[in-house]
């Protein structure tokens, strides 16, 4: 039996890398015959870098960027052939900003320079992973790091937007003059409003609740300030704005899942395989939202080809995991416990793999 093995990654415990390795363990104690095809997937946030450095052929430059709150920190850059892929979570991401507690001071400063570095290593595309962020600086920082100035600070995080009015993008756009932009976000919203970026994602990067208004008007006058209109496009609200810095710029928006299920071509080796397995730290309603859960499960159900998820744990019933596309899900926490399964994630989801190969392995043994 040949299965494809494509989880996402397990937040805070485990990179897609890892869990993919981890279930390729569990099973193979279980079906030791089975061919076993490892695809660490990525919807543009964390590991999207890593997840298509796995599949493709091409060059890491390792590069020091500024973090969030200017504090120097590593991220490196993809280069395959004349495209360099960079990921915002590693100059910003929220496991950076969070024993910080200042979500409203995080900047993107590192991403513009993570561009930069891209761009100085002779690429001629950037495709500019997103997702993950802990910041909702509508992409001001980004666009400092490239030349762009203002009448307030915008390297200081959403804070320090407060009363802009008067912006120079110019020099911004003249550093990525000639050069393609993409932003892989799977994330629509716009900047502002109900469904924009501080709204629906202010309290995942820490801002309390009673905030969530005023930092939604701070993105009001950034938009006022640079374009109302490209504020409201798809995807400007992606990574707190930051898919809105780089709108500004030109960038096209992309699927983040659908690029690295192309990338690393996952349709054709779903087709060579019996069986899909996906997975991610929880798997529930919200997995149907462009994550890599219900991108796989999509490309499985083209190649007519059965697909279940391991999760860390599972909050959906039988019929929503059909809508997903999805024929069964089983949760770490369910098997072994929600202690064990933070305290020892990699053995806790092998032991979880070894026990579902039991069922949908045919050469396991009884």
């Amino acid at each position: 039996m040949r299965v494809l093995i494509a989880p996402d990654k397990f937040a805070g415990t485990l990179t897609a890398r890892e869990a993919a390795t981890a279930i390729a363990a569990g099973w193979a104690r279980r079906a030791p015959d089975d061919d076993l095809d490892l695809a660490p997937m990525s919807d543009g946030g964390p590991g999207f870098v890593d997840v298509l450095h796995t599949s493709m052929d091409g060059e890491l430059t390792a590069v020091t960027v500024r973090g969030p709150y200017a504090d120097p920190v590593p991220a490196t850059v993809l280069v395959v052939g004349d495209t360099a892929y960079v990921e915002s979570a590693q100059a910003c991401g929220l496991h950076l900003t969070k024993e910080a507690g200042d979500p409203e001071g995080a900047s993107t400063y590192g991403v513009g320079e993570l561009l930069l570095a891209a761009r100085d290593a002779g690429a001629s595309t950037i495709i500019v992973g997103l997702g993950g962020s802990g910041t909702t600086d509508g992409g001001a920082g980004l666009l400092a790091a490239l030349g762009a100035t203002a009448d307030r600070p915008l390297d200081g995080g959403c804070a320090g937007l407060k009363g802009v009015s008067e912006v120079d993008l110019a020099p911004a756009r003249a550093a990525v003059e000639g050069l393609t932009l993409v932003a892989a976000s799977d994330v629509d919203n716009p900047l502002t409003g109900l469904f924009g970026a501080a709204k629906i994602y202010g309290p995942q990067k820490g801002l309390p609740e009673e905030r969530l208004p005023a930092v939604d008007g701070v993105l009001e006058e950034w938009a006022a300030a640079t374009d109302r209109r490209t504020a409201l496009g798809k995807g400007a609200g992606a990574a707190g704005g930051l898919g809105f810095g780089l709108l500004l710029l030109g960038a096209t928006r992309e699927p983040g899942i659908g690029m690295v299920v192309e990338r690393v071509g996952l349709a054709d080796r779903a087709r060579t395989a019996d069986l899909v397995i996906t997975g991610e730290g929880a798997f529930d309603f919200s997995s149907g939202s462009g994550k890599v859960p219900y991108g796989v499960a999509e490309v499985a159900g083209a190649a007519l080809r059965p697909c279940i998820a391991l999760a860390g744990q599972v909050s959906v019933g039988s019929r929503e995991m059909r809508t997903l596309g999805v024929e069964s899900a089983y949760g770490m926490i369910d098997l072994v416990g929600e202690e064990r399964s933070f305290a020892d994630p990699h053995g806790a989801l092998a032991d979880l793999a070894e026990r579902v190969a039991r069922t949908w392995s045919p050469r396991s043994p009884a």
